[in-house]
This record gives C-alpha cells, sequence and structure tokens, in this order.
C-alpha cells in the first residue's frame, strides 16, 4: 500500500498544484477583473495601483498562473508565499492574534501552501517538467529526476 501511494505521489501533488494555483489566481481575478462577483459584489475591481490591494491581486493572477500551470513553480510560488505573509502580518494580524479571529485564515493557508510548493516543485503535469525533458532530450542526456519526499 505504501508503494502505491508513494509512486502516485508526484501525480496527486501536480493535481494539487494545478487547485492550489487556480484558487490563488481567482482571487486575484475578483480584485483585477471584477470577476465573480468583484471586490464589492457587483464587479468592481481595485484601483489600478493602489498599494497593497492592486500590486497583491497582479501577484494573485498572474503567480495562480504560472502555479496552475507548473511553469517557473518556485520563484511564482516563492513570489507568492512572501505576498501572502505580508497580507498576513500588515493586513489580517494587527486585527487580532488568531487567524480565526482575524480573518486571515486564507492568507496564512496560501502562504503555507505555496511556501511547500517552493521546495516540492510542480510535480506531474507541469510545463517546467515538460521543458526540462525537451531541454534535455535535445541535448541527448538523460532528464534529471527530482524526488518529491525523501
Amino acid at each position: 500500500m505504501n508503494g502505491r501511494l508513494t509512486s502516485a505521489q508526484p501525480y496527486v501533488l501536480g493535481l494539487f498544484r494545478m487547485v492550489v494555483g487556480l484558487l490563488f489566481a481567482c482571487h486575484g481575478a475578483v480584485s483585477l477583473l471584477g470577476l465573480f462577483g468583484g471586490t464589492d459584489g457587483t464587479g468592481g475591481t481595485v484601483e489600478t495601483g493602489v498599494w497593497p490591494g492592486w500590486y497583491a491581486a497582479v501577484i494573485e493572477l498572474v503567480g495562480g498562473s504560472l502555479v496552475l500551470l507548473g511553469l517557473a513553480t518556485r520563484a511564482a510560488a516563492f513570489i507568492s508565499s512572501g505576498a501572502m505573509a505580508y497580507a498576513y502580518f500588515k493586513v489580517h494580524q494587527p486585527e487580532a492574534l488568531w487567524p480565526i479571529e482575524n480573518h486571515g485564515e486564507s492568507a496564512a493557508m496560501y502562504c503555507w501552501v505555496m511556501f511547500l510548493l517552493i521546495f516540492t516543485g510542480s510535480g506531474a503535469f507541469g510545463l517546467d517538467r515538460l521543458l526540462a525533458r525537451r531541454a534535455s532530450s535535445r541535448e541527448g542526456r538523460p532528464a534529471e529526476q527530482t524526488p518529491v519526499a525523501a
């Protein structure tokens, strides 16, 4: 049983990454594009260039899209994790100590999920792996195998 679960790990990680990336990108789409009701429920968007909301929304949309595609996953996850840490400590944490009290659960969760993706990479189904595989086949060397977990 343990062997089967371990062999499925890259595929489950890839699916996990895609779901997280999609949900994170949706947060940015709400603020930047007014999708899903927008910021005010009537399709409103964040004013361009307003700190920190507009910049956070750009990071969410672009970073989430890159994570969804598995393209530059580690870099996108690093920036996204940092943005969510900033959101938590500057926006939510001053309101109360615990995330459940200060409504910062999603910021804290996205921070740690993106932090995890920095270390695991894209898993299966990511463009990172596809591009690495193509580059190694062009150079005539075997693709580098990176373990997901020890």
